[in-house]
């Protein structure tokens, strides 16, 4: 059993708190199917073919095919989107995150003694909730909450699920040789070249459009905190105290700056998201790959398992990371100097 604190103990928030936990909840399983639905079909518009080359290149990329792809390979078309394993899995890890939430707070109530499912899901609510407050004003933390807690459920979920066997190892490939392991056994393969489900997070098309969301509705919030001409103030503007005399020297230099702070906005942070999580889920996907194709079962058996525990703390420390810079860079358009307060 999960001991977390219970809100329905505090009985002059009871009634209130248990309605306003319920209603993030559901928001949040609202988010989670709609951010799903989005981004497996921008990851299958954004997904680029590998143009045909001549017969020498053919021969050469056959030889050296790799462990794991970097791009997601398609399992069936739907009209002229392409449906990619990546994307099988991210409505797999929807699905599972949505029951397990429903499943969860089915009891969650006032009167009723919570599960353990209702007490953990109340107590990553409660804990990112104060986490975000700490760092954002009380209205930005209401717009920044339910997005950052689907990132973070999203990207957990899908990078845990990424270890479970058969995850990225069953699927379709060339004929086990010889003399690999458990050869002799029907439908052997010697890797899976085109695996049936991969995990969402390790296809750059899924982390690239989960950072697009966040710049666009990372945009969204500072327009709606500062206002248009506010917001321009707030990147370009002087944030120190001057004179007449230098106020011209820093208001060049502040603009100089700003130019560099939008660079960073609508480019740098989005990529430093989308290449963090990939980069390292990816990395442990093909290193995982490599310690169990090993010819020598035990050994394989015994590199692999200390490399499987790294990455289940891999998996957590990145859906943690990605969850937390979107509330960072969110702060940094949504909040006021000292010096703009004054102005």
């Amino acid at each position: 059993m999960w001991h977390f604190p219970r809100l329905w103990h505090r009985s002059f928030l009871q009634g209130f708190r248990v309605v306003s936990d319920l209603e993030i909840v559901n928001q949040i399983c609202k988010f989670i199917f709609v951010f799903a639905l989005l981004t497996a079909v921008s990851a299958g518009n954004l997904r680029a073919e590998t143009p045909a080359g001549s017969s020498v290149a053919k021969a050469v990329e056959e030889a050296a095919t790799p462990l794991v792809t970097g791009y997601a390979p398609t399992l069936f078309k739907i009209g002229h989107v392409e449906i990619t394993n990546a994307m099988v899995y991210a409505w797999v890890v929807a699905a599972v995150i949505i029951v397990f939430v429903r499943v969860g707070t089915r009891r969650l109530s006032a009167d009723n003694v919570p599960t353990s499912a209702g007490n953990l899901i109340e107590g990553i609510i409660e804990g990112w909730e104060s986490l975000i407050n700490m760092i954002l004003e009380p209205k930005v933390t209401r717009w920044v909450f339910p997005f950052a807690v689907t990132f973070f459920l999203f990207a957990l979920t899908s990078n845990l699920l990424g270890l479970l066997p058969g995850v990225g190892s069953i699927g379709y490939g060339p004929k086990a040789p010889a003399d690999q392991n458990f050869s002799g056994l029907p439908f052997s393969i010697e890797h899976a070249v085109t695996p049936l489900v991969r995990p969402p997070t390790a296809d750059a098309n899924m982390t690239v459009v989960m950072a697009l969301i966040f710049l666009v509705m990372s945009l969204y919030w500072g327009f709606r905190y500062n206002g248009p001409l506010g917001l321009v103030k707030h990147i370009f503007g002087v944030k120190v105290e001057s004179n007449k005399i230098f106020y011209v020297p820093l208001l060049l230099m502040f603009v100089f700056v700003g130019l560099m702070e939008t660079l960073s906005i609508v480019f740098v942070r989005p990529l430093a998201l989308a290449i963090r999580l990939y980069g390292n889920i990816f990395a442990g996907e093909s290193l995982l790959a490599m310690t169990m194709t090993m010819k020598n079962f035990f050994l394989s058996l015994l590199v692999s398992l200390p490399f499987t525990f790294f990455e289940l703390f891999v998996a957590v420390v990145q859906a943690f990371v990605f969850a937390m810079l979107t509330i960072v860079f969110a702060g940094t358009l949504c909040s006021h100097s000292d010096e703009e307060h004054a102005h």
